[in-house]
């Protein structure tokens, strides 16, 4: 993992924590491999005065993982400083995200669509 590069590689062996009942791996676990790193490139890199949460997720299962597998999550540069311009006026601002989760042979055996919700945080009024 590298958050100044904003690229995350992660991985995930199939053992019996992570297997469905027909022995490949189990949905859940294929999404939550994926799940925390865009929302942890952004805050790295946007800093404390901004939100981040999902606001929507979608996994497509195209074949069954038999394998270790993996998955490369990456925001361009370019993109964050994008967003930080766009949110200056403190409005919230949408990104989709796609990536691809492959097994051990290449093979790729789920997408995933996230959706995040960044805002710039409004100041909080001096006590009086």
């Amino acid at each position: 993992m590298n958050l100044e590069l904003c690229h995350v590689r992660v991985k995930m062996p199939l053992t019996w924590k992570n297997q469905n009942l027909v022995g490949t791996h189990f949905g859940g676990s294929l999404y939550s491999m994926v799940d925390p790193f865009y929302m942890m490139i952004l805050l790295h890199h946007l800093g404390s005065k901004y939100i981040v949460w999902d606001k929507a997720a979608e996994i497509n299962f195209l074949s069954p993982g038999r394998s270790t597998v993996h998955a490369d999550i990456r925001v361009d540069l370019a993109e964050i400083e994008q967003i930080r311009e766009l949110a200056e006026n403190y409005e919230p601002v949408l990104r989709t995200y796609h990536l691809n989760i492959f097994d051990e042979s290449g093979v790729r055996i789920a997408e995933v669509k996230k959706t995040l919700y960044i805002r710039r945080k409004k100041a909080k009024p001096f006590p009086q």
